[in-house]
């Protein structure tokens, strides 16, 4: 029985090609599945260069996902100081969708995020992109609202945690 490694780490500048490339892939089957590219709209991730990728690495947090030492799946957050996180650029190559990649990012993201202090994370999808708007669904975000400020409709989701007991209550 063939069996393979997967890990998702933090990302750092030497992952920034690969991240850059995972983006580029991941978002332009998002464009085409969620009919953006037919309605005008645009994606800025899209137009995004390594050295974006690489600015972002080192402001924000970012994290990649790899099987066997292969990168293949991406996230990135932003901390605002109301306890708040941004979630964006999240996304798997084309030929490793479907395969849990996306699914073990958010629930790292599940871990992750309230251990930071972060009461509620929001990010954004195309509202007419069923699938994907049921696969957060799944991870507990709704849709808070929408927009077409970007020339398709945009859905902000939010998922809400708990605050984390505080130590002298355990």
């Amino acid at each position: 029985m063939h069996g393979y490694s997967f890990i998702i780490r933090k990302a750092g500048p030497d992952d920034a090609g690969a991240v850059t490339r995972i983006v580029k892939d991941a978002f332009s089957k998002y464009a085409d599945d969620s009919g953006i590219h037919g309605s005008g709209g645009s994606l800025e991730a899209l137009a995004e260069g390594e050295g974006v990728t690489l600015l972002d690495i080192g402001r924000k947090e970012v994290y990649v996902a790899s099987v066997d030492g292969v990168p293949v799946g991406t996230v990135r957050f932003e901390l605002t100081p109301g306890g708040e996180a941004h979630i964006s650029r999240f996304g798997v190559v084309g030929g490793y969708q479907s395969m849990g990649i996306g699914s073990s990012i958010m629930s790292m993201l599940d871990k992750l995020l309230p251990s930071l202090g972060v009461r509620k994370a929001c990010l954004y999808t195309a509202s007419r992109y069923g699938e994907l708007v049921r696969f957060y669904y799944k991870f507990g975000y709704y849709v808070e609202s929408t927009s077409d400020e970007r020339g398709y409709v945009r859905a902000k989701m939010v998922k809400e945690f708990q605050a984390p007991p505080h130590p002298s209550c355990t």
